[in-house]
């Protein structure tokens, strides 16, 4: 049996707890963050984070925009979902239902790995009709060579029982550096207190499951496939030490996209609005006033 988080215990002392609020919305009760005034900014952070990851940015980009974020279906406070709709357009659909209970009509979006990918399906399943999609270490398309050929089939071995959520649980409390390691390998140098986030999200099993059941789903060949149909501009953030994501994934998708741009950061690694949040907060802003003309209503 998995355990999901409770709010006043491990989330008693919550990045932005102030901003908290639950929502019931698509057969799911929502962890959601609301702050700020102005334009209407969604964020959706990646695979197996939280709104945590947000914690440093939020109030940062709340000083020019109306800014929601949400823990995604099965992640930290959110409730679980069946298993089959981890998948992105069953997220892409249960999002779509949390934004439509929240009346929040999004002018920009921007989302972290798989939340990237979760944008995109949205607009391209007619949920989203925003000015600017901006992806941060975008996972957009199928792992290449050996790495796509054994992680996914490996995410749906694991995903079959409760028991391999538990045994990674456990290592993570075992194991006092291991989390520290899975951080580390992400080319990002994160403070203690961020990492500390992430080692109390190992740690539970009910976080865990979605993550893996989450991969398990995963298919990014359909979006590859639809992303010439892509409706706004695509800005495409790349860290150059990124170690989950390689650099090369954003000039791959320009090639499909021609009309997306690559924003390319050197010395910053895949979890960059975490490590740098005050420069990635001025780059959103100046990437909001160069491609769109939100700023000037």
């Amino acid at each position: 049996m998995t355990r999901k988080l409770d709010w006043e215990k491990e989330g008693r002392n919550w990045p932005n707890r102030a901003a908290s609020r639950f929502v019931e919305a698509a057969g799911l009760r929502w962890h959601v963050q609301q702050m700020g005034e102005g334009p209407s900014l969604v964020l959706l952070h990646g695979t197996g984070a939280t709104t945590h990851s947000w914690g440093s940015i939020l109030p940062l980009l709340a000083e020019r925009f109306s800014v929601t974020a949400m823990d995604l279906p099965g992640h930290g406070f959110t409730s679980t979902p069946a298993a089959h709709r981890l998948s992105m357009p069953g997220m892409a659909e249960a999002v779509a239902g949390l934004l439509d209970a929240l009346a929040v009509r999004p002018t920009i979006v921007a989302g972290h790995s798989a939340g990237a990918a979760i944008l995109m399906r949205m607009d391209l399943d007619g949920h989203l009709d925003s000015d600017l999609l901006i992806s941060l270490n975008g996972a957009i398309l199928p792992l290449s060579g050996m790495a796509g050929q054994f992680f996914s089939p490996v995410a749906k071995i694991l995903a079959r029982t409760s028991l391999s959520a538990r045994f990674f649980s456990w290592s993570a409390d075992r194991d006092e550096n291991a989390v520290k390691r899975l951080i580390d390998g992400t080319g990002s140098k994160l403070s203690q207190q961020d990492i500390d986030w992430y080692e109390m999200l190992a740690r539970n099993t009910g976080h865990v499951w979605a993550a893996i059941n989450m991969m398990a789903n995963w298919e990014l060949g359909p979006l590859e496939r639809d992303l010439p149909k892509l409706k706004p501009p695509l800005v495409l953030v790349t860290g150059g030490e990124d170690g989950s994501i390689d650099p090369s994934t954003a000039f791959r998708v320009k090639d499909i996209l021609p009309s997306a741009r690559v924003e390319y950061l050197r010395g910053l690694g895949h979890l960059a609005h975490e490590e740098a949040p005050r420069q990635m907060a001025d780059l959103i802003f100046r990437l909001v006033q160069e491609e769109t003309r939100v700023f000037d209503a």
